[in-house]
């Protein structure tokens, strides 16, 4: 494998990473929307990403057949709407009821940070991919 490699697969683990933020992101903003129909309320989504195998040559490709973290599509959980009793709300239905989307705060926060955290160390392994090629050019220089 050769060195540059290593940058177009944290390049695809960043590009992977920030879908995870930005629905991650999208869930929170929605989290507290309310609807008077519980088919109509916001849906929860997560990304489904595709694993590299042990063996690089064999996991995911990108289009140019390298090595590659991919977002395989987005999930939309199937999960019931939360329903409240709301009757002054004016989403409200006829029994005075609004429904609100299965968002867990919680758990949407640590997926932030663990994505955020994940994002970060594919800037590392790119950083350190470069500061070794720069290393190495230098060797020549002497």
């Amino acid at each position: 494998m050769s060195s540059f490699k290593a940058f177009d697969i944290a390049g695809s683990g960043m590009a992977a990473q920030s879908v995870r933020l930005n629905t991650t992101a999208s869930n929170l903003a929605n989290a507290e929307s309310v609807s008077g129909d519980p088919t109509k309320v916001y849906k929860p989504r997560h990304p489904i990403f595709e694993a590299v195998r042990a063996s690089l040559s064999a996991g995911p490709m990108d289009a140019n057949g390298n090595p590659a973290v991919k977002v395989s599509g987005i999930y939309e959980s199937q999960a019931p709407a939360v329903a409240r009793y709301e009757p002054g709300n004016p989403l409200a239905n006829a029994d005075g009821y609004v429904y609100s989307p299965s968002v867990n705060a919680v758990e949407e926060m640590v997926n932030m940070i663990s994505a955020s955290r994940s994002y970060q160390n594919n800037v590392e392994v790119m950083n350190t991919s470069k500061e070794l090629l720069l290393a190495t050019l230098r060797l020549g220089q002497g």
